[in-house]
Formats: structure tokens, sequence, C-alpha cells
């Protein structure tokens, strides 16, 4: 079979290597795959950068979702065990973790909607507990993570301003159904969402940005708002100033959604029993730009990496390919 393999951290356009290998074994509790999309996320290019939390011993094959086929022909979407990531034709992933890929969705649809959706899904309705009726506003609004967050935060009746960078990313955001777009490059965000909301602020800000991104949510997070961190694409790690939010009356709510497989894995279970329900009903359908051949998978990581992608990006390997 072919696989992308790591051997030194860098950035992935320069470590990542496509090797023929053998296929892996699964040890007890896991299971072969077939893996039929990979879908990219920024762990991902992190992971290879070697400046993530998790840090799989090298050589390891990258992909930490994929939508995949049993021995038994079921697609399933999973999580991939490393070191046999989904960049490649096979993958293992426990078996009792494996969840059924929607009927509503096409494979590389199927494999976006796991992650960023189920970390939208904890931290809009676990965390801060968004109402309909209230405000949400999503950094990052166009990208993989953000776009999950503004489908499911107007399924749950919010109205919805999306921050993005550039006016391609404006385009997007509006066709996801934000119902204000602020551009940052061409406008000052917090005078822009004070305008929209008159002055009161979102009550809830999702945040998977960081850096300046943070301060201006700070800034504009209403009175017992909720700023859900989820991430730092910014590669800033922001220091926030608990006496503001004394002073303002928010809350900063912390989001590791990976804690949830193992501190409350029946929860996945019902995130994805409702993600499934709103794909059925078309209330959200995860934005996939591209759809690359595993050849080209460090290539499109790499465009993940440096920001300059919308919605997801997902490795489609050939049929000809996993014989």
């Amino acid at each position: 079979m072919q696989a992308w393999q790591v051997h030194e951290n860098g950035e992935p356009s320069e470590v990542m290597r496509l090797a023929e290998t053998e296929r892996p074994v699964p040890g007890d509790g896991r299971v072969l795959l077939r893996v039929r999309a990979a879908n990219i996320n920024f762990p991902d290019a992190l992971m290879i950068r070697g400046h993530y939390q998790v840090r799989p011993p090298l050589p390891f094959t990258p992909g930490l979702e994929i939508c995949g086929e049993t021995e038994d022909g079921r697609r399933v979407i999973a999580n991939p065990a490393l070191p046999y990531g989904g960049f490649a034709t096979y993958a293992v992933a426990d078996a009792a973790a494996l969840l059924p890929a929607p009927d509503a969705l096409d494979d590389a649809e199927a494999a976006a909607l796991h992650i960023g959706y189920q970390t939208g899904w904890f931290g809009l309705h676990r965390r801060a507990r968004l109402e309909a009726g209230e405000t949400l506003l999503v950094h990052a609004a166009a990208g993989g993570v953000g776009s999950a967050a503004v489908q499911l935060g107007k399924a749950a009746g919010a109205t919805v301003i999306g921050v993005v960078g550039g006016a391609d990313k404006a385009a997007v955001a509006r066709g996801l159904g934000c119902d204000v777009v602020i551009d940052r490059r061409a406008e000052d965000v917090i005078a822009a969402v004070k305008e929209a909301t008159g002055g009161r602020g979102a009550d809830v800000v999702y945040d998977p940005v960081g850096g300046e991104a943070f301060t201006q949510s700070t800034k504009v997070v209403a009175f017992e708002g909720r700023i859900v961190v989820v991430g730092f694409a910014s590669g800033t790690i922001p220091a926030p100033a608990l006496n503001h939010a004394l002073v303002k009356n928010y809350a900063i709510l912390g989001l590791h959604w990976g804690l949830y497989n193992t501190k409350n894995p029946e929860l996945v279970q019902h995130c994805h029993e409702q993600l499934t329900d709103l794909a059925a009903r078309g209330a959200v359908k995860p934005l996939v730009s591209e759809r690359v051949p595993l050849s080209e998978a460090a290539a499109a990581v790499q465009r993940v990496a440096d920001g300059v992608t919308t919605g997801r990006v997902a490795v489609v390997p050939g049929d000809e390919a996993a014989a």
C-alpha cells in the first residue's frame, strides 16, 4: 500500500514522503480500514512540525480523521490510531470508536463531519450553552473549524457574525449563512461588531485563532457572554487579563474535544447522532473546497498549514491504490 510518512519534524511539503509500505496489522481492539477519504486538519500540520500536544514517535503517517471502509463493507468515520494515520490507502482505528458515516454525505464530507463539527457542537452547546436568538461571533469563519461553527450556530437559531481575512473568504462566509461578515483586513473588527449588535456585543464568541482575535473578543463580548477557546491558529497563545473578565462579567471557556473520547465517550456518540440528524435535514453540510489524490497530500497539508484554504481539504485515495 501507499502511505505518507514523516521521518523528521518540519514543514509538511518538506518532510512528508510518499512510500510503499506493508499494510498495518491491527492489535487487539483495533480494525484495519480502507481509507475512502481523509480530511486535513490544522493539527496535522502542527503534529508534522512537532508543535502539537500529541507527538507520535517517528516515523508516523499523519491524518487525524477519515471516512473508511471496514472489511465487511461498512462506511464509517474514525480517528486513526497513530502512527497509522489517514494519509494512506489503509489506516488503523479503535473498533469501539467507529461511527457510522451519514448516508446524506459523500466520503469527503463524512470525513469532515467529525473533529470540526464535534468541536463546534461541544463548544457551542456543551460549554457555551448557546440559545436561540443569541448572537454568535465566529473567528476564521471560512475555515474548516469556523465554517462548522457557523452552520451549527445557524442551526441553533443564533444570529451569526463571521470574521474572515480577505474578500474571497468573506464570500465563502456569506455562502455559509453568516448574517454579518467582517473582513478583518479591510474593517475595524471591534467597531463593526459593536455596530452590528447595537453596542451590546456578542453573547458567544468562538475562537480557534487566539492572538489578536482573542483580544478583539474580550472587547466585543456581551454582558454574561462566553468566549470559547478552541485553538491558536495564529500561533500566539493569549494571556487573558482575568480582572477584565471580572469587570465585564464574561466567561472564558476552554475546549479540548479529544478529552471527551476518554472522559465521556457516550457524549461523543450522542453528538454524532445529533450531527447525523442535522446532515439528514440539510442543516449542516461540510464545506469541502478541495478533493485531492493521495499523491498531492503533502502540498495540500502545506496549504492548510499556511492558512490559504477555505472549508476543508480532503485527500481521496484512488481505487487503483487500494490493491
